[in-house]
């Protein structure tokens, strides 16, 4: 059975590190549509960074390109997809060990996928050489519990 989109949103633009924080805040805003807690928020923004950063970093090391996202909601889930169509990744399973960077000159971790993974429920890397590279990450957003007790007060 196949879940139903609630909604949808796509959002393109270039490889230029100042827009990473515009994308993140996007898709949180986007995600706010299904109630999420605060610290769902934050783990979304925070894999929605590290995807964009990665393909803002490696995807195009010879100048600029797009950076694709699309966002689905389903009931009490986000699916987002981050793609470009860069040089893609030659080992994916490499590339996903923690540590691991393809660019030792810059002050990066290597953690991109590792935290991506630890914030989102579900990481999915999809890459051909030289074509590109898609993730696709999930987070079930929980349901909050509204209790409505009622109280009673006495004046005296």
């Amino acid at each position: 059975m196949n879940k139903m989109i609630k909604n949808e949103m796509k959002l393109e633009f270039l490889s230029k590190s100042n827009n990473e924080g515009f994308a993140r805040v996007v898709v949180a805003c986007f995600a706010s549509q299904i109630d999420p807690t605060i610290e769902e928020i934050a783990d979304i923004k925070t894999a929605v960074s590290e995807a964009v950063t990665n393909a803002i970093i490696h995807a195009y090391p010879n100048g600029e390109g797009i950076v694709k996202i699309v966002a689905r909601l389903y009931d009490k889930e986000l699916e987002v997809e981050v793609s470009d169509t860069g040089i893609g990744i030659s080992d994916i399973e490499e590339a996903k060990e923690p540590l691991y960077t393809s660019k030792s000159g810059l002050e990066r971790s290597g953690m991109g996928f590792t935290i991506m993974e630890s914030f989102m429920d579900n990481l999915k890397v999809e890459s051909i050489v030289g074509l590109g590279t898609k993730i696709t990450m999930k987070k079930k957003i929980t349901t909050k519990e509204v209790s409505l007790e009622s109280s009673t007060y006495e004046i005296k």
